[in-house]
Parts: structure tokens; C-alpha cells; sequence
């Protein structure tokens, strides 16, 4: 079950990117009620990729990128604004989802505004250290 984690990892990450842009659609087209079943399945869906990362992880430990030259400064690059962005997401979910569900609708709008572009960029950017480690 653990050699197979990395790429559960990467579909976890791409489904969640692809709900968080359709979230967003929803509610731009006033689809309250759609919006917010999609972003709490964004929510789970970013949770379970949690769980099985962390899962991975103690098992296996760091995963070193292999390749050199300007591609590891790209890897690295991209993985460390990744890293950086990726600890401050579980906090801004958590008070975004807190916010909408206790209808606190304006203080939910203003945080949203920061957690989307941040989530979804970690989203995406996930899939992309998963095909740079293992698939370059």
C-alpha cells in the first residue's frame, strides 16, 4: 500500500484543485448551496490527502530529488514556496469553512479571498513536485 501513497498523493491533490475552481464557479454564478457542498468535499478530499501524505512519510521518510542542474533549482523552487504555502492552508481552510458554516458570510468572503489562490496554488504545485520526483 505504500509504494502506490505518492500517486493516491497526486490524485488527492488534482481532485481537489479541480473542486476548488468549481466551487469557485458556483458561487460566482450564485450556486450557494452547490458551492458549499463542493468545498466541503474540497475540504475532505484535502484532509484525506493529509492523512495519507503523513502515512507516507513516516514510513518512508524524505524523498531526494535525484536529477541536477537547473532542474533541481526549479524542483526546489517550486517546492519550497509549495512548502511554505502548504503549512498555512490547513489554518486558512479551517477558519474559511468555520466562517461560511457559522453564516459569518463577510468575514468568510474576506478570508476566501487569500485561501483560494493559496489552496489551490498548493494543489496544483503538489501534482507538479509529484510528477517532478517521480516521473522526470
Amino acid at each position: 500500500m505504500i509504494p502506490i501513497l505518492p500517486s493516491v498523493n497526486a490524485l488527492l491533490n488534482g481532485t481537489a484543485a479541480v473542486l476548488l475552481v468549481w466551487g469557485y464557479t458556483l458561487i460566482r454564478r450564485k450556486r450557494i448551496a452547490a458551492h458549499r457542498r463542493v468545498m466541503l468535499t474540497a475540504f475532505v478530499v484535502s484532509c484525506l490527502f493529509l492523512v495519507c501524505y503523513l502515512v507516507y512519510h513516516a514510513q518512508v521518510g524524505s524523498v531526494r530529488f535525484q536529477k541536477t542542474g537547473a532542474i533541481r533549482t526549479v524542483y526546489l523552487s517550486i517546492l519550497a514556496t509549495h512548502t511554505v504555502l502548504a503549512a498555512a492552508v490547513p489554518v486558512l481552510a479551517i477558519i474559511t469553512l468555520r466562517r461560511a458554516l457559522a453564516a459569518r458570510f463577510d468575514k468568510h468572503r474576506r478570508i476566501a479571498r487569500w485561501t483560494l489562490p493559496i489552496w489551490l496554488y498548493v494543489s496544483v504545485t503538489g501534482v507538479v513536485v509529484y510528477v517532478m520526483l517521480y516521473h522526470l
